[in-house]
């Protein structure tokens, strides 16, 4: 009496059906599991969003500055993430979901590993022309569009902001190793205006700057020769959802009104996005 079994060819039929399953549905799962990634990071920044908000509330409308140059490097709250940081007490926040390198910027030291970044037009140091930590090249000055210049003379505050909910002020951004040219915990409001599609050598209004922006790591790729951008002509937001390597990919912004919304790399640095991040 025979025992029924499967064929040779009923086999490399059923494998042939889980093959072509597996081809359709892994990408489907990689997508999945990327905008998952991507509401976790919205969430994230909500709350860091929130944070800000709760700290420009207790001192008179005044955002905390992303760096103070008018103290020294050891003091930790140098860069923004220590004095908001009560407002959170999560570190795990100031991470973007799925990099796996990133960690939570403790001081100046740290400024490098952190990927979430905040907006550089917070940033407050007076000229060392006048005691201060700055050096008067890297001064900002109001109403100019300036590219690679680090801080105003005096702090940021909602007053500034004549659209807030149009104001881009977090972003996820590039971590890297201590002594490279990564400075995640910032980003740049200024220097990706020249790499705009419709940029002419000179722009009048503020609305026109943008940041760096790409679904690629633009420290690695521009810090680099031949291009060889300092640290100050970098500070790029890294849109590392959904990353195509043709500026598709998405990131999270927190808005000065507090509300965050997915944008691809390439709307923010075309300008097509509408978000202002030069706001003084």
């Amino acid at each position: 009496m025979y025992k029924k079994a499967f064929t040779l060819i009923e086999l490399l039929v059923v494998i042939a059906i889980i093959a072509i399953l597996a081809a359709i549905l892994f990408p489907v799962f990689a997508r999945a599991k990327e905008a998952a990634k991507q509401a976790a990071s919205i969430s994230q920044m909500r709350q860091l969003g929130m944070s800000v908000q709760l700290y420009a509330g207790d001192y008179d409308d005044t955002f905390v500055p992303a760096t103070n140059y008018d103290v020294p490097n050891s003091d930790v709250n140098k860069i923004w993430t220590k004095p908001i940081f009560p407002y959170v007490q999560n570190k795990q926040v100031f991470i973007a979901p799925g990099s796996q390198t990133s960690r939570y910027a403790e001081g100046w030291a740290d400024r490098h590993v952190q990927s979430v970044g905040y907006n550089g037009a917070t940033a407050y140091g007076t000229s060392s022309l006048i005691g201060g930590g700055l050096d008067p090249a890297e001064a900002c000055s109001p109403g100019q569009l300036q590219l690679a210049c680090e801080a105003f003379d005096s702090g940021a505050s909602l007053g500034q902001m004549e659209y807030p909910a149009e104001t881009g002020l977090l972003a996820s951004t590039p971590d890297g190793l201590p002594g490279t040219k990564y400075r995640g915990y910032v980003i740049h409001p200024d220097n990706g205006t020249p790499y705009r599609p419709d940029w002419t050598g000179s722009f009048t209004d503020l609305k026109q700057a943008v940041p760096l922006a790409s679904d690629r790591d633009l420290v690695a790729e521009l810090g680099a020769p031949p291009t060889n951008l300092s640290p100050g002509q970098l500070k790029p937001i890294y849109a590392r959802y959904n990353s195509t390597g043709k500026d598709e990919g998405k990131t999270p912004v927190v808005f000065g009104d507090g509300h965050a919304k997915s944008y691809s790399a390439k709307s923010i640095q075309n300008g097509s996005s509408g978000i202002i991040w030069r706001f003084r």
